[in-house]
């Protein structure tokens, strides 16, 4: 049995106006790195395994200051397949400038977003794979521990789709926010980590003043 908290990276740039952040590598805002301080405060008495990140610098940083002196004091670990879905052509627009730019697309995205990406972007069902499969080989390296794993909205959201077993073009509807540094639990056992369990969606751990 292994609990996995997965977290959202801390505000970026972007995040005041709602632009999609895929693959860029965007910074974190000075409140976004005040939400990995208070994630750190949290890691500190959480009594985890591990730690484990995202290859792309908002989550890293993120999960770096929780994994610090002031929080697990723990080594990160990264791994590629924990990197958000890639929205090609819609990275780094806003809803509204999608539909500006490409409207019928949008609209397709809208009403099933796993059966039809983003132009340009990555595949839903591939991405909800290797994340899946990511989560299920830390699994395996930590059995009995608690580990938090940092990394992306939307992948985090395909991801549980996959792994509770609903499809994965409901994740918009079925779990339509991930705040920012909030706490998201998964517990995972059996053969292969094959049953898993929705412990906690989206939960504060405080508030940056």
């Amino acid at each position: 049995m292994t609990d996995l908290v997965l977290v959202r990276h801390g505000e970026t740039v972007w995040h005041a106006e709602n632009r999609y952040a895929g693959l860029t590598d965007v910074e974190l805002t000075r409140r976004g790195h005040d939400q990995a301080v208070l994630l750190a405060g949290w890691a500190a008495g959480a009594g985890l395994a591990a730690v484990w990140s995202s290859p792309l610098s908002r989550a890293r940083i993120t999960a770096e200051t929780a994994a610090g002196e002031r929080g697990a004091g723990l080594p990160v670990r990264v791994d590629e397949r924990l990197r958000e879905l890639d929205f090609g052509q819609g990275d780094g627009l806003t809803s509204a400038e999608m539909k500006a730019r490409f409207p019928e697309a949008r609209a397709a995205f809208e009403a099933d977003p796993a059966a039809h990406p983003l132009p340009g972007g990555e595949d839903p069902h591939l991405a909800a794979d290797r994340f899946a499969a990511a989560l299920r080989d830390i699994s395996a390296a930590h059995p009995d521990g608690r580990v938090l794993v940092v990394a992306h909205t939307t992948a985090i959201r395909l991801a549980l789709c996959r792994l509770v077993g609903v499809p994965l073009g409901e994740y918009r509807r079925l779990f339509p926010r991930l705040d920012n540094c909030a706490l998201t639990e998964l517990r995972l056992t059996g053969p292969g980590a094959d049953r898993v369990a929705l412990l906690q969606y989206n939960s504060p751990i405080g508030a940056v003043r």
